[in-house]
């Protein structure tokens, strides 16, 4: 085993449930402006739909080729334009109240906080992340795991995004660490294994799903309390 100082981890879907915590928000807001009047069919499909395509502006915004702001404002002009509701205002007000409440969703994937107690003293953490660099300190606190972490490095706190190396060197130097003492935790292949590989860093693809992949890993999990075999 290699001795590893400095653990960076990655936020959504890695330690903060965004799954859940984006089905419980979609829900309220389902609701909250009768949705299904203005031809939203079902709550089901209100979800769907966005888990579609939040993943694939994501993945755009992942490879260089939209911004947070093209996030923010397509979304759920997507979303309800597949249901033919469309309206601007409509659109602009629930994009608001999804950013502003979904953050403030706790949920978290099991085992987070176990794994931190465990790491935290041994190792110095930090966390890595692409996400909008206001909500991120929200989300770490509504989870109640912000306490376990010296660093939040943000994509827009550090000029670059994963997976470029960058971000990677950014975070080793709030350590003045070197590439062989941390290791990256994340769940995606693009993003956190291959920055971390295209940095020298070693790596853990968390992989709840288990799919199937051909890409170079240092270390898989399919859960969180399998970090104590590794670190």
């Amino acid at each position: 085993m290699k001795e590893y100082t400095c653990i960076f981890f990655d936020l959504d879907h890695t330690l903060w449930d965004f799954e859940t915590n984006s089905r419980e928000t979609l829900y309220e807001l389902y609701h909250q402006y009768d949705l299904q009047s203005k031809g939203v069919t079902s709550i089901e499909e209100f979800q769907a739909k966005f888990k579609e395509v939040n993943t694939i502006l994501w993945e755009l915004y992942d490879t260089g080729k939209l911004d947070s702001d093209t996030i923010r404002k397509e979304r759920f002009k997507q979303i309800l334009g597949y249901f033919g509701a469309y309206e601007e205002k409509l659109s602009k007000d629930i994009s608001a109240d999804y950013l502003q409440a979904c953050p403030k969703k706790g949920n978290l994937m099991p085992y987070t906080i176990d794994v931190l107690d465990y790491l935290y003293g041994k190792y110095k953490l930090s966390i890595i992340t692409n996400g909008f660099d206001e909500i991120q300190h929200v989300k770490m606190s509504s989870g109640n795991i912000h306490k376990y972490f010296d660093h939040i490095v943000t994509s827009q706190k550090a000029g670059h995004k994963k997976p470029s190396r960058e971000i990677f060197d950014y975070a080793l130097k709030s350590y003045a660490a070197q590439c062989h003492e941390a290791i990256m935790i994340g769940d995606n292949l693009l993003t956190d294994i291959g920055g971390s590989r295209s940095a020298s860093i070693d790596n853990v693809f968390f992989n709840p799903e288990k799919n199937k992949h051909e890409s170079v890993v240092t270390y898989e999990i399919s859960c969180l309390s399998e970090l104590r075999q590794i670190l």
